[in-house]
Parts: C-alpha cells; structure tokens; sequence
C-alpha cells in the first residue's frame, strides 16, 4: 500500500499496543491478501468481486488507493454510497504509525457496521528509491503482527506496470493469503514479520560514504548531545517545522541510547544536496526490535513512555536498526524540505 515521505503532524496521535509477538498466517478467508495484477483487466478481476462481496456482507469497505484507480473502481461499481476513502492507509501523505492509527480508527468505525468488520483495498505505490521500499516492506509485514486477531479484511493490488520488481516480488513474503484467479489461498511462501523484517537487507546511505557535518564519539551527557544536535540541525535544515521534527525524534532515541543502552553513545550527522542522515550508536547488542516504533511500546498511555521510536518513525522518512562491531545504531534519513 504505501508512499512515503509526506508532512505528518506532530501531535501525539491515539494508538494501541501490540498484543503479541508474530501471527502465523492467517486462515482463509479472513486477512491480509495480495493478488499481483499486471494489466487493466486483472485489477479489475481481482478488485470488483473482493469489494462487492464486502459491501454486500455489511462490511465498512474501504479504498486506498491512488486517486485514478479508486474513481475507476467507483464507477465500475456504480459510485456505491458505502464506500470509504482513507488514503493513509496506503501511506499517501503520512508515515507508517499514521498509517496504523488511520486502520485503527477505521476498526472503530467497522464496530457499527451491520458485519463489524474492516474491508481495505490498497494499491501500493513503493516510491522511486530502494530505501522507500524499505519502508513500505517492513509496513506491509508488520502489519500482519499489529492487526492479528482485529476482524480486517485487507487485499492489496500489486500493479507490476507501476511497481519495482522488486517491490512487486516482496508481496509474497509479506502477505499471509495470495489472490490467483479470484480463489484466495494460504501462502507457503509468507514470512513471519519478525524474520522478513529483520533479513532486510540495509545498504548503508551514499551520504555515509563521506565526512559527517557532525561527529562526536562519546558524548559525556545526554544535554549535551541533545543542545548539539540542536546546532547541527539549525546549520543544515532550512525549514523550521522539519528541523524542530528531527530535533524532537532524535533527541528522544538518544535518550533511548542514554537509558536503556551500553555506553558511549556516540552520533554522527551527514547532509548534502538536500539530504540529511543521522546515527545514534551505543555498545549494546542485545535490543533489537525490528518491529518497534510503529505504535508507542505502551499503547494509549503515552506518559510511560515507550516513544522513541514511534516518534522517530512518524517524524523521519526513513529509520533502520542495525547492529554491528561497534553496537546498536539507529539510523535515520529524510530529504530536506
């Protein structure tokens, strides 16, 4: 489903926590469901059936999509009154975590629905880069983890005239049922969140290759870091909604790096042609939780804490853990406003 790189808002959205490690794939016919289209009829063989079923059933039934493909499927539908847009979910314009509060908000809305259940349909537009991809990979997985047990219904049309292919073959690691022909099926080759995620593979930035603006080995305090941070970022990120973002989201994983890791805690920052890349690092190798961040660690209740990551997710584009000789670092990346 999703696009990446769009201006989220900084409020502390509502979210829920994840109940539970990895889902096996889910029985049919319920779930998560991908069909790989390569053509106007085969979008239209998959998509018209999937959603007229929905509708029929009482289901809150839902488009997300790109604009000309959810006004093609109205009008193939005859413009039903019933059908819901809600571009977030397929990261149009927002961030992973608003993706997951917008599902969320929709299973609230399914609750008075005459089925009480969520129907989602999702055209995945990956972006341009691999990094984006990433992104929107590791959204498509962990969401099988955050929704388990949730009555979602959720098909993805993976348009292999738009898609990488790449991104358009990932579609089966990430999607516990497959669509082929109009028959839905278990997936052998679906992969738990947890191990997909994790094998991703995370070249580093071509900005890493150079000098960092800014590198600090160990920093003595965590003021410190942060009042730092706070200077390189004024130097290089023009705007000042986006720097005052960055400040925030990486100012809390480094407290993340000061309470919970090994020290030093060292950081580096590197910017150029409208580019910027970050990296916290400290000596410990133990944590490392591919699928944090996409909601806070504790749910509703925001004043435990547990926000890290979830902060850095929503307010940077791109955010990797890796772990190496040197630890674990978290590192970040946005194009400059």
């Amino acid at each position: 489903m999703p696009v990446v790189g769009g201006h989220p808002t900084r409020s502390l959205q509502r979210a829920r926590e994840d109940g539970g490690g990895p889902a096996a794939a889910v029985p049919c016919p319920h779930g998560h469901a991908a069909a790989v289209v390569g053509s106007h009829e085969q979008l239209l063989a998959a998509a018209l059936p999937w959603l007229r079923e929905g509708l029929a059933a009482g289901d809150l039934t839902v488009l997300s999509c790109d604009q000309g493909t959810a006004e093609l499927l109205r009008d193939e539908l005859g413009r039903p009154a019933g059908l819901v847009d809600e571009p977030r979910v397929s990261l149009r314009g927002v961030r992973p975590p608003d993706g997951v509060v917008a599902i969320r908000r929709l299973l609230d809305r399914a609750a008075e629905a005459p089925s009480g259940r969520l129907r989602i349909l999702g055209a995945p537009d990956f972006g341009a880069a691999p990094r984006d991809w990433r992104e929107a990979q590791r959204y498509e997985s962990v969401l099988n983890r955050l929704l388990a047990g949730s009555p979602v219904e959720a098909l993805c049309l993976y348009d292999q005239r738009q898609l990488p292919e790449q991104a358009a073959a990932s579609a089966s690691a990430t999607h516990p049922l497959l669509l082929t022909g109009g028959v839905r099926a278990e997936n052998p080759a679906y992969r738990r969140p947890g191990d997909y995620v994790r094998d991703l593979p995370l070249p580093r930035e071509p900005l890493e290759q150079g000098e960092p603006v800014y590198a600090v080995a160990g920093a003595p305090t965590l003021a410190d870091l942060r009042h730092q941070l706070a200077a390189v970022l004024a130097a290089q990120v023009p705007d000042r909604e986006q720097r005052e973002d960055l400040h925030l989201a990486v100012s809390e994983i480094a407290a993340n790096a000061f309470r919970h890791g090994t020290p030093p805690v060292s950081a580096r920052v590197w910017a150029a042609d409208g580019w910027i890349v970050c990296t916290i690092t400290d000596r410990g190798t133990s944590y490392r939780d591919e699928l944090a961040g996409f909601q806070p660690a504790h749910g509703d209740d925001l004043s435990r804490g547990g926000m890290g990551l979830w902060l850095a997710r929503k307010l940077w584009d791109h955010v990797d853990l890796l772990t190496g000789a040197d630890g674990l670092t978290v590192r970040l990346s946005s194009p400059l406003h």
